[in-house]
């Protein structure tokens, strides 16, 4: 993922705490051909594990989880932050911390769309803490759906999110890794 390294150097910003923006392509500002690139790779990388739907978190996971999907030919559910009038009175709902909002989140799924007999791959923008992932992880287990692979386009090792999501035994994947920010640069793996 040359593109997708060579994007977050050039136009990555450290923001220090660990936050690093990447708005001009993935998290406002959405480069749909890099996501393209993003979500055919993903697919290419979990097309064994027979997944039925893919999950994402509102609202920056949703760009990179629609180009897996549609590379994959799965549906796309991502569990939302409100409520709309829309959703049934009975929903899947989790908390977890947002590192870049600074406080806790809800994420909501109705349970229409997931049930026990899906095979969830979780997709998101970042894999930090791993605290959405694992809030995401726990609406699918909610609906007795199996989460079967958690797929990020960039992940920053120290922040231990991969280690956090150990107990669910599925296969990990990042399309850029993020080893260090600490000096003010951002250094890739």
């Amino acid at each position: 993922m040359k593109n997708l390294h060579d994007r977050i150097l050039k136009e990555g910003k450290n923001l220090g705490r660990g936050i690093l923006k990447v708005d001009s392509f993935l998290n406002h500002q959405v480069d749909p051909g890099l996501m393209d690139e993003c979500g055919r790779e993903l697919g290419r990388r979990f097309e064994s594990v027979e997944a039925t739907k893919i999950l994402t978190a509102e609202i920056s996971g949703i760009a990179p989880a629609l180009a897996t999907a549609l590379h994959m030919g799965l549906p796309l559910i991502y569990a939302r932050r409100t409520k709309p009038i829309t959703m049934p009175g009975q929903v899947y709902l989790t908390t977890a911390p947002s590192h870049t909002r600074g406080q806790m989140v809800e994420l909501m799924i109705s349970p229409e769309y997931l049930s026990s007999e899906d095979r969830v791959l979780i997709i998101d923008d970042f894999l930090a803490t791993g605290q959405t992932i694992l809030g995401l992880a726990r609406l699918a287990q909610a609906a007795g759906a199996r989460v079967v692979g958690v797929g990020a386009v960039i992940e920053k090792t120290f922040e231990e999110g991969r280690e956090a999501l150990a107990p669910l035994e599925v296969p990990v994947e990042a399309l850029a890794i993020v080893i260090d920010m600490s000096g003010g640069e951002i250094i890739l793996r």
